[in-house]
């Protein structure tokens, strides 16, 4: 299969997901991000309650990330947090969350707004939402309690998250996001905010079915550190797990973990605010072979890049966008022999 041809559905948030969509862009012509937009947290959340929308946040960070010129003054403004100490309401609020519902009201369309502001950042890949309907995700926790809404999905110190649903029953998965699955080659799950931004896509039934019908090498790229109020005390084989937990077993042909050891001072750094690097080990590979997943296991973290403050969520860290583009080629290459064998 030549690369230029390979269709690739990357699944998850603006930030980790679209790593991997970065490292692709060298080795195909046809992306797809399928985005969550089920967030509310503070700029996000303000700029839905107006403007009656799905969360923008994590479809502008997928943009202007993937934008042509990274650097532009259109991409930069478009990331920007407006300083207002004085006006709660704005102070924080990322300026492109503000323009996605201003093209949403002049088109009509929320759908047509992010295809408007791809157009104007020249993005080769196609930026879906998960769903075009305004709603929510909500969690069952471990003992029984029911938490609305993502920012309260993603307190610290309640109890363990059980699962994940979508609020409002009827909401449905945006369609042109299942026809990218059923045509896919190669598709990427992650990395990303387990429950609140992989999890919040596959809870839609049609999205986790889709995967399941697609006859796509498919990928879960898991998440190198743990995230406080989502995956507190979590392992890698419990990140494997979860994601099964919607797909169904014998669904995941691959998941990739990082082998790259961070410094010891880059670990303490995230252990302060109780994120925890997630590293293989013999037994955690063990137990993910025993789930009918094959693990690999690959330097593909930027552990040099420092840690970095984020606007009211814990950092992680990053995947490298080439490393872990190589290392899917790879996959994609063992399964074309295979294929080519049979």
């Amino acid at each position: 299969m030549a690369a230029s041809g390979m269709k690739v559905v990357s699944i998850g948030g603006g930030l980790g997901a679209v790593q991997v969509m970065r490292g692709l862009k060298r080795h195909t012509d046809a992306l797809t991000g399928i985005i969550a937009v089920t967030d509310t947290g503070r700029s996000t959340g303000i700029v839905r309650e107006f403007a009656q929308i799905p969360a923008p946040g994590d479809i502008r960070n997928a943009i202007a990330t993937l934008a042509h010129q990274d650097d532009s003054l259109l991409t930069r403004v478009l990331q920007h947090r407006i300083t207002a100490p004085g006006e709660p309401q704005l102070d924080g609020m990322a300026f492109g969350n503000l323009f996605i519902a201003a093209l949403t009201q002049m088109s009509g369309s929320f759908v047509t707004a992010i295809q408007q502001l791809s157009a104007l950042l020249d993005i080769q890949a196609d930026i879906y939402p998960v769903t075009e309907e305004n709603t929510h995700i909500c969690a069952e926790l471990v003992d029984g309690s029911i938490v609305e809404q993502e920012f309260n999905v993603r307190q610290l110190d309640k109890a363990a998250i059980k699962r994940i649903f979508v609020q409002n029953p009827a909401a449905t998965a945006y369609r042109p996001c299942l026809d990218a699955l059923e045509h896919a080659d190669l598709i990427t799950i992650g990395p990303g905010s387990l429950f609140t931004t992989i999890i919040a896509c596959l809870a839609f039934k049609e999205i986790s079915q889709a995967i399941r019908d697609s006859k796509a090498l498919k990928v879960f790229v898991c998440n190198t550190t743990t995230q406080p109020g989502q995956t507190d005390g979590y392992s890698l084989s419990d990140h494997v797990q979860q994601v099964m937990s919607y797909l169904g077993i014998g669904v995941l042909d691959y998941v990739v973990l990082n082998a790259t050891v961070p410094s010891a001072e880059l670990m303490e750094l995230y252990a302060r605010e109780q994120v925890d690097v997630l590293l293989p080990t013999t037994d955690e590979i063990h137990r993910i072979l025993t789930m009918n997943v094959t693990p690999v296991q690959a330097d593909v973290a930027d552990t040099t890049s420092g840690k970095r403050e984020l606007w009211q969520k814990q950092d992680t860290i990053r995947h490298k966008p080439e490393l872990i583009a190589n290392t899917l080629m790879e996959l994609m290459t063992r399964r074309s022999a295979r294929l080519t064998r049979a």
